[in-house]
């Protein structure tokens, strides 16, 4: 996340082979969405470019693509392509591709995509790449992210002064893993991740600065969760989220398909111009943003299959306007 640019690049060429119109959407210099096209698009194929660190180099074997990204998410961006390429055989236009950029982070370039799509984009649908095991989702959580600030006396251990703003950082924290944050019927409880907790800097001082940031997987609105964060916090602790939060999300899935739940975000919540959405791809999340990354190559062949049979379906929906 951050340094796209090559990748990005290497897709955009690899898609014009295709005789796709392919267009570099600028976020900041080095980092930009790639959109490429047939005719007027109904049916758009949306993952994205980035990935976590570290690095981790490809490599294959009899069965298996490792490394960075074999499954979230180029190994989706691989199936979409392979996917568009057989519809355009067909003889089949009115397909696109949507890649992203910071989707690991902010979805950046998922608000900026929503924010400048315009003609000739026609989306009725977006299918959203990630690893689900060639399940369609029906729904995943949402995501509150906020940083905990607190402020304390710095002093010697020895006497009776402070506030310690390790100590009262603690209060706050304990009382959030004691909350209830909802119940979905899908997708169950909502749950809060101490993703990183510092401060202080010896044993025997009392601490002045203490700091920690917290994640929620959300099954309620925003500021519902707000609330009940908020509530735990004695007055030398401040919450302040860190970017913009969205409650559970739920996707269409197709009929006699079982829409299974999700506990992973996306970039839908940072699309709604783009369609009705559905949530699919090949790999799994247990092997994503892991040093043992991986995707099988008969899975991935499967994927193309069923991105195919998604689209042609959809675009038959399309022409009767349902």
């Amino acid at each position: 996340t951050g340094a796209e640019g090559d990748y990005g690049d290497c897709v955009a060429r690899e898609l014009e082979t295709l005789g796709l119109d392919v267009e570099r959407q600028a976020l900041s210099p080095g980092r930009f969405n790639v959109l490429a096209r047939a005719g007027q698009p109904e049916v758009v194929f949306c993952t994205h470019l980035d990935t976590v660190p570290p690095f981790i180099p490809p490599r294959c074997d009899g069965d298996h693509v490792h490394g960075r990204g074999a499954c979230d998410a180029k190994g989706q961006a691989v199936a979409m392509i392979a996917a568009v390429r057989t519809l355009l055989a067909r003889g089949e236009d009115r397909v696109g591709l949507l890649l992203t950029v910071g989707e690991e982070t902010t979805s950046d370039g998922a608000a900026l995509a929503n924010q400048r799509l315009a003609e000739p984009w026609h989306p009725r649908y977006l299918v959203i790449g990630e690893p689900t095991d060639l399940q369609f989702i029906g729904a995943h959580k949402g995501i509150y992210k906020a940083k905990l600030q607190a402020r304390g006396v710095a002093g010697h251990s020895s006497q009776e002064l402070g506030p310690s703003a390790i100590h009262e950082l603690l209060r706050a924290t304990s009382r959030m893993l004691d909350l209830e944050l909802g119940l979905h019927p899908l997708l169950g409880r909502g749950t809060l991740n101490i993703g990183t907790i510092q401060g202080g800097i010896a044993a025997n001082v009392v601490a002045e600065a203490a700091e920690a940031e917290i994640l929620v997987r959300t099954v309620e609105q925003p500021e519902v969760v707000e609330a009940k964060l908020r509530a735990c916090l004695p007055a030398q602790v401040q919450l302040h989220s860190l970017h913009k939060a969205y409650g559970p999300v739920e996707f269409c899935v197709p009929e006699g398909e079982t829409g299974r739940p999700a506990a992973f975000g996306t970039d839908a919540p940072h699309l709604p111009h783009w369609g009705r959405q559905f949530l699919y791809g090949c790999g799994s999340i247990l092997d994503a943003h892991t040093d043992h990354e991986r995707l099988e190559k008969r899975v991935l062949a499967r994927c193309v299959e069923r991105h195919v049979r998604l689209a042609a379906g959809l675009l038959a929906r399309a022409e009767v306007g349902t």
